[in-house]
């Protein structure tokens, strides 16, 4: 009975856990997509017109909250998982749902191969599971399969998973501060045995990694973010760290609640601008976004300039950018908020000419797709400031909360091994 009542707490735990809004956006910007919640909201930027989902997969619907989504870089593939060990596999053309594959644990991050032929998952044990997409780029719905183990982080939840530009690494970032460098094996099913390096230097939980690269440099350098406030630049071949840019060198255009400066704040997501040495960088409580620098000679990183969202209160929880166009796009919001008894909110905005002296934030009308993508993406066109600030609030007493949570994660492994038990 005992056990019983502590595996209950751990659910009940989990359904109660905010879950940020998040968007991704076609390579070719042909569509965009936003989850919140169990939410999948898609847009045609093509045809101007909210697309329906069709799925006659061989699995359950979604009923939990979405963790990660991402187009592939062909643009041909969508995947999004969560909460509910669901991992969906889309057609970004038709927006059928190819195949869906049940996960032993809930689901926090994925990725897909530069080639469409892999897509790997990483669940909340920090194990990383590969799908092999054979005669998926048909475009026929296949039957659910599951996936094969290929590595693993020991306990360690994973928060981020990358391919390397070239195909050959995959990366995996953990809440125990460290980056893994994994060769990507040919015969992937067997797992993956030939670690390339490992990038140690974050002294907090890491949030995020993107690439970035020009044509001169294909292979590109890795960016992280993380909860100790710094961006850091990394050579993934030797692992050597590059460079550190303290993002609280910004907190004085933090908008923060708090009578003080923050100490510390959280890195929430890194986006790389296609073919440049340009990233636009989220964080914790601060109403914009700041572009980063890089220097791929002299291996550094600066803080370009710092762009607010004007008016309302929009913090950024997820953003993307398509390799076709300079068009930033963000979204603020989250799901499972304390108090409330809607699903969840999402407000979008678009910042336009992003590396310029001409950066702005267009306005709703100006956005491509306008009110019908607003409506379809938000769910309603007008959000109201107070839900705004509320799920502003709720997603930075989340974020401050992942380093006790990784300790309780811990206390939950030790009490599973000792009593034999297993939980999901």
């Amino acid at each position: 009975m005992e056990e019983e009542s502590h595996i209950e707490e751990v659910e009940i735990q989990n359904k109660l856990e905010v879950a940020p809004a998040l968007i991704s956006v076609h390579p070719s910007q042909k569509s965009v997509a936003v989850a919140v919640g169990s939410d999948l909201r898609v847009f045609d930027l093509i045809e101007n017109c909210p697309v329906s989902l069709v799925d006659e997969s061989d699995g359950p619907s979604r009923k939990e909250s979405i963790r990660a989504i991402r187009y592939g870089a062909s643009g041909k593939l969508f995947v999004s998982a969560g909460d509910d060990k669901l991992v969906k596999i889309w057609s970004a053309d038709s927006w059928r749902c190819l195949n869906t594959v049940c996960s032993e644990k809930r689901v926090s991050a994925v990725a897909i191969s530069s080639d469409d032929s892999h897509v790997c998952y990483a669940d909340k044990f920090g194990v990383v599971w590969v799908i092999e997409l054979d005669g998926i780029n048909e475009g026929k719905t296949l039957p659910s399969k599951k996936g094969a183990l290929l590595l693993s982080h020991y306990c360690s939840i994973i928060t981020s998973l990358e391919f390397s530009p070239d195909g050959r690494y995959i990366l995996s970032a953990d809440r125990d501060f460290k980056i893994r460098v994994t060769v990507f094996p040919k015969k992937p099913l067997e797992g993956a045995h030939e670690i390339q390096s490992f990038c140690l230097g974050h002294s907090e939980f890491i949030t995020c990694t993107a690439f970035v690269s020009t044509s001169e440099l294909t292979q590109g350098y890795l960016m992280s973010g993380s909860g100790d406030s710094t961006v850091r630049l990394w050579d993934i071949t030797s692992g050597s760290l590059l460079d550190t840019c303290e993002v609280i060198t910004v907190a004085g255009d933090l908008e923060s609640n708090e009578s003080e400066s923050p100490t510390q704040v959280t890195v929430t997501d890194i986006c790389a601008i296609p073919n440049s040495s340009f990233a636009a960088v989220a964080i914790q409580s601060f109403q914009g976004i700041f572009l980063l620098s890089c220097d791929l000679t002299a291996h550094t990183l600066s803080i370009t300039k710092v762009i607010k969202i004007p008016g309302e209160s929009f913090i950024p929880t997820s953003i993307a950018v398509s390799a076709s166009s300079k068009l930033l796009w963000m979204v603020s919001g989250a799901s499972n908020l304390p108090g409330s008894n809607h699903p969840g909110f999402s407000r979008v905005r678009v910042i336009s000419c992003l590396e310029t002296e001409s950066s702005s934030t267009l306005e709703d009308e100006k956005i491509p797709g306008g009110a019908k993508l607003l409506e379809q993406l938000q769910g309603k066109v007008p959000i109201e400031e107070s839900v705004m600030s509320a799920a502003a609030e709720a997603v930075r007493a989340a974020m401050s909360s992942i380093l006790p949570n990784r300790f309780f994660f811990f206390w939950l492994i030790s009490f599973c091994f000792s009593n034999s038990l297993v939980v999901s």
